[in-house]
């Protein structure tokens, strides 16, 4: 259950944290606009450089270790997908155009894949004996 928790902190953590940057990411800042949370850009300083990269690696762990848990591959590989395109996007791949459209893809993907976690749980393995 706590697993769960935290991967929805850390998924909703890194769109709360992608909103308060206006300048990183255009898309972003006019959602975060139109939603009321432009008071968020004041604080893009902590948001972009600490906040975002705890909260994907906080989703990156957890997705991790359900991954070990569960001893699921496919629903483990397609849930650290997310977390580790938005890290690559920001320490690696920053200087490219194209990185702004894997960070998007990744905090969307993340966002998918909690959505899936709810609807669609992993069931824990069945010994057939």
């Amino acid at each position: 259950m706590i697993n769960k928790i935290l991967d929805k902190v850390g998924s909703g953590g890194v769109w709360l944290a992608a909103l308060s940057c206006t300048g990183c990411f255009p898309a972003l800042g006019s959602l975060a606009s139109a939603l009321g949370l432009g008071f968020l850009s004041h604080f893009e300083g902590i948001a972009v450089n600490t906040l975002l990269p705890l909260f994907a690696a906080l989703a990156l762990l957890v997705n991790s270790y359900n991954w070990y848990q569960h001893k699921h591959v496919a629903r483990g590989i397609l849930s650290v997908i997310g977390p580790i395109a938005v890290l690559l996007t920001l320490y690696p791949l920053w200087q490219y155009d194209w990185s702004t459209y894997l960070f998007y893809f990744g905090i969307t993907w993340m966002v998918f894949m909690s959505v899936l976690d709810i609807v669609k749980p992993v069931k824990e393995p069945v010994c057939k004996v």
